[in-house]
């Protein structure tokens, strides 16, 4: 096997000015197993070490950014092909969806507690506004039926105005509405994110004299469970029954 005098020669001098073998490999038409033996007994000064290890930082960075930037793209371009694929909602999905959010994140009744209110309690903007639209629309529940209550931790008196508006914001319901507000006692040492500006505390939505539409609300939670082949022996069974059941929910009789 002939030596490529020239083309080691030529790396090692690269090599002691400074260049990473990534350089000295788009520079030298050599493996890089080839150069690595050709380097090896190769000392570099102090400096040559300190240009080494930064050409490695920005090279680091720039594989970094580049990483982010094809991150971000992807992320886009699955937001926006998952954004097309729901399209136009029927009333009858506004409320099999607003029974499956209650049943996740609502208030049940409980054996100690058999006359729950209506209340469903979450920090995300959108759930509330879902769950808002789910009670007006699809539940036909008056709007003066409907009531709300703050979580606020103790570290962020000094924004309730701000916050406030903010759920008027997201709601819809007048700043007059939200009068009710809780402290949440704050932790000294905490792990918790949501101490920023962005913060905004915990909404309860909550209906007046609703236990009678709690109880038709576990009454929906169990058709859904039946109806997608659920049963209380852990048996199951196939999907699509034959009954489609009937149309979303009459007016709600909101009552104690």
């Amino acid at each position: 096997m002939v030596i490529k005098y020239k083309e080691k020669k030529k790396a090692i001098f690269l090599r002691k000015k400074g260049k990473t073998y990534s350089q000295i490999l788009s520079l030298v038409s050599v493996s890089k197993s080839t150069l690595s033996v050709w380097l090896r007994s190769v000392q570099l000064a102090k400096k040559q070490k300190q240009k080494i290890t930064q050409a490695k930082i920005e090279a680091s960075k720039k594989g970094g950014l580049a990483r982010k930037e094809q991150r971000i793209k992807n992320q886009k371009d699955i937001y926006e092909k998952a954004l097309k694929e729901i399209g136009n909602i029927s009333k009858r999905e506004l409320f099999l969806m607003g029974v499956c959010l209650y049943w996740a994140e609502g208030r049940k009744e409980k054996t100690w507690c058999p006359s729950a209110r209506f209340s469903f309690s979450n920090m995300d903007p959108y759930m509330i506004q879902l769950i808002i639209v789910w009670l007006l629309k699809a539940c036909k529940v008056e709007k003066s039926m409907i009531y709300f209550s703050i979580y606020l931790h103790e570290n962020h008196k000094d924004r309730v105005d701000q916050v406030k508006k903010y759920w008027s914001k997201v709601t819809g319901f007048p700043v007059n509405h939200f009068s009710r507000l809780y402290w949440k006692r704050n932790k000294i040492k905490t792990k918790r994110k949501n101490i920023s500006e962005n913060y905004f505390g915990l909404m309860c939505v909550q209906v007046r004299n609703s236990s009678s539409f709690v109880r038709k609300i576990n009454g929906w939670f169990k058709g859904i469970h039946k109806n997608i082949g659920g049963s209380s022996n852990g048996r199951t069974f196939g999907f699509g029954p034959k009954n489609r059941g009937s149309s979303p929910c009459p007016p709600a009789q909101i009552q104690s």
